[in-house]
């Protein structure tokens, strides 16, 4: 096995001719769409899914700006729904085997709100949408003899005051922006050490990864804030961010490596500067509570029930 300690950059990235991956959450500047500019330029076929399909398609002409022979399918859905994750994964089955399912989309701090199946929507869009749609679409991950799920996480997971074991459909207490932020960012660690647990159990060619991408500068606080990433103050903070943070492209090397590296299930990417902040990606640690077993298993089963689908 590499060294923990090896940094990674893109021309490590092998040849990706032959593999289809799935990336949410593309829009125009983020993770998603660096993530996918830089597998479509080593030869991916790539699915990019996200909920407007005005801005894949603005995601789709960008690539294809640089990539003239990008290999590009498109996949509306929105994770907050999970009718829309559903009908997603229904029209995904046309895509055959599945090489590598990103679950990059995320909303991060945005004002209390509930969906429209009763969560919280960070919690829904962050972890149940994901949760979901990766289940429905195993069966398309373990045809391609060997599958990856990458799930995007944050060093906010760090700051979750306690694993998100409550009700999901049941507020507990009073609702602050950030800490539930860093409760959704650590769920997306537990599940990825319980999906990777349970595929291992069940002999499954599949590996469960994640990633986090430092602090980049893209459109997440402004969009939690304000609901939008332009216009007054939204513009200001949105500035602030990208001046202050190593930009989206850097931001998605983890990921990348995640993805396309040789690496064992239960990995966790993130930048090798300080505090993990920016720099090229490596192989890193996660806090104690991501690798509580007893919490794992128990979002895990809370998950199957809140989304209706048992797996896998």
């Amino acid at each position: 096995m590499k060294s923990k300690q090896r940094t990674w950059d893109l021309e490590d990235m092998p040849d990706q001719t032959g593999r289809t991956v799935v990336v949410t959450g593309v829009s125009e500047g983020g993770l998603g769409h660096h993530t996918a500019l830089e597998l479509a330029r080593r030869g991916a076929r790539v699915v990019l899914a996200g909920r407007s399909p005005e801005k894949v398609e603005r995601t789709a002409e960008l690539v294809t700006e640089e990539v003239p022979d990008a290999r590009l399918d498109r996949l509306t859905v929105d994770l907050a729904d999970l009718t829309s994750v559903r009908q997603a994964a229904e029209t995904a089955a046309a895509f055959g085997p599945i090489d590598v399912l990103v679950n990059n989309a995320g909303v991060m701090a945005p004002p209390y709100s509930r969906t429209v199946d009763g969560f919280e929507l960070q919690m829904a869009t962050n972890h149940f949408g994901p949760f979901l749609l990766t289940g429905l679409l195993l069966d398309q991950l373990v045809a391609s003899a060997d599958g990856r799920v990458v799930t995007v996480s944050s060093i906010g997971h760090r700051s979750a005051p306690r694993p998100p074991l409550d009700d999901p459909r049941t507020q507990r207490g009073r609702y602050l922006r950030w800490p539930e932020y860093g409760q959704t960012k650590l769920a997306n660690l537990l599940f990825t050490y319980e999906l990777q647990r349970r595929v291992e159990e069940r002999g499954l060619p599949v590996r469960a990864l994640a990633a986090h991408p430092g602090i980049a500068g893209t459109h997440l606080a402004a969009n939690g804030t304000f609901g939008r990433s332009s216009g007054g103050a939204a513009t200001i903070l949105d500035a602030a961010v990208k001046g202050l943070t190593q930009s989206a492209a850097m931001g998605a090397l983890p990921t990348l490596m995640a993805a396309t590296d040789d690496l064992p299930g239960g990995t966790f990417c993130g930048p090798s500067g300080f505090q993990q902040i920016g720099g090229k990606p490596r192989v890193v640690g996660s806090s104690a509570a991501s690798h509580d077993r007893e919490a794992q298993r128990r979002l895990w089963e809370i998950s199957e029930q809140a989304v209706g689908l048992e797996w896998p």
